[in-house]
């Protein structure tokens, strides 16, 4: 059950690929409020440390509680008595609290993949009770971190009077509600056979050759987000170059920025800041031929991203705050020799699970400086030490354990009483 993704669009529930999808309209204006206005003006700053304000619209909230009733009664709908249900991420918080209205018989779960923000971020929210009553609804809800369930639990707590033992909430009805840490994960195997191919070990090398066979090549691969800190990377590279710490003619960065919420005001300023800081430092440092930096504004394919992955030396993954970052692990999946290194933020997700990255305060310039510098320098074996140890989680821990063992749980959790 899903919005197909273009406004004003009716299509008929329809199978593809063997699964049976049923769309869920929204109206052009549903979009801009729902969507881009609540979802991601509202929502996504403020569960994500405020790094960019978020804005407060009533008109905004009241799209936000339409759209959710309208995926709950499409879900109601179709589910077969007794099913489970699923509900993803932030734009669906309502979502198990009115779906569990219209039918008490379902097993419901609810995944957030971007982080619960602590209490006092939280309650900014105007309609802060309404949304932890949405959640509350479902049997289990997941989160990336063991911090982002101890969030959402103390909120539970103290703003609805919930009973809290360990994960576990007793609401006033006597319904019990997990709240519990998954970190989600990939398709490990997948990317690595992907990276085996011989297609993608040319492409690998094909790129490479086009940017000059540096010595060096730094990777970055985000959605262009404010949250990801994609400038201030830029920035530090910039400043290595400047102070001869790296020399233009024999490193190179790429810098894929993936299109995003292009109608909302704080991604189009950091497109034209990124824009100006790069033709800044490739200007200031650039060669006939050879710039420092190639930015792209742009998506590519999985067996592009994977030829970029094994192609790159170190991978840059600085974001300022993330529920958890699978760019981190696609690289670590694609490093089939166990060469290459993670530069990482201490505020991904990731982070609490990739340990053996060089782990990094992006806020700090000098200090991302210095850990690129260093991921860039280490030796050969401590390099390896650090990947193998990266590639052992990755595939110990992917997407079909995460999912398993979500849905483990939730299969575990009792079918309220219908009489009750």
């Amino acid at each position: 059950v899903g919005w197909p993704g273009s406004p004003d669009e009716d299509l008929a529930p329809f199978e593809h690929g063997g699964l049976g999808l049923v769309p869920v309209r929204l109206s052009a204006g549903e979009v801009a409020d729902y969507y881009e206005g609540f979802s991601n003006a509202t929502v996504w700053p403020l569960y994500h440390d405020v790094l960019a304000p978020p804005e407060y619209h009533r008109e905004w909230w009241q799209s936000y509680v339409e759209v959710n009733r309208r995926f709950a009664e499409a879900a109601a709908a179709v589910a077969a008595p007794g099913a489970t249900v699923w509900v993803q991420d932030y734009q669906l918080q309502l979502v198990p609290a009115d779906l569990r209205r219209l039918r008490p018989d379902l097993r419901i779960g609810f995944f957030l993949h971007i982080p619960f923000p602590p209490a006092e971020l939280f309650a900014r929210l105007p309609w802060r009770d309404r949304v932890i009553e949405g959640l509350l609804g479902a049997d289990l809800i997941g989160f990336q971190t063991v911090a982002g369930a101890q969030n959402f639990t103390r909120m539970a707590r103290s703003r609805l009077g919930a009973a809290r033992n360990r994960d576990l909430l007793t609401l006033a009805d006597g319904r019990v509600v997990a709240a519990r840490p998954y970190p989600i994960a990939i398709d490990t195997r997948g990317f690595q056979s992907l990276a085996k191919t011989p297609a993608v070990r040319e492409r690998a090398a094909q790129v490479r050759r086009d940017l000059g066979d540096p010595e060096t090549l730094f990777l970055g691969v985000d959605r262009l987000d404010y949250t990801k800190g994609i400038p201030q990377r830029i920035r530090a590279f910039g400043e290595l170059l400047a102070e001869g710490r790296l020399d233009p003619a024999k490193v190179a960065f790429v810098q894929i920025a993936t299109p995003s919420r292009e109608r909302v005001g704080e991604y189009r300023r950091l497109r034209d800041e990124m824009d100006r800081l790069v033709g800044r430092i490739n200007g200031d440092h650039g060669l006939i031929g050879r710039a420092p930096i190639t930015y792209l504004h742009s998506g590519f394919g999985r067996e592009e991203m994977a030829a970029l992955y094994r192609a790159a030396d170190v991978m840059v993954v600085t974001p300022l705050r993330d529920g958890m970052n699978l760019v981190a692990k696609e690289y670590i999946a694609c490093r089939l020799r166990n060469q290459g290194a993670l530069v990482l933020s201490e505020f991904a997700g990731a982070a609490h699970e990739l340990r053996q990255a060089y782990l990094v305060n992006p806020f700090d310039i000098d200090a991302l400086k210095d850990v690129m510098t260093q991921a860039a320098g280490d030796l050969p074996r401590e390099r390896q030490r650090r990947m193998r140890s990266l590639r052992r989680q990755v595939f110990e821990h992917d997407i079909d354990r995460w999912a398993g063992a979500f849905l483990d749980d939730l299969a575990r959790a009792p079918l309220p009483s219908l009489g009750s």
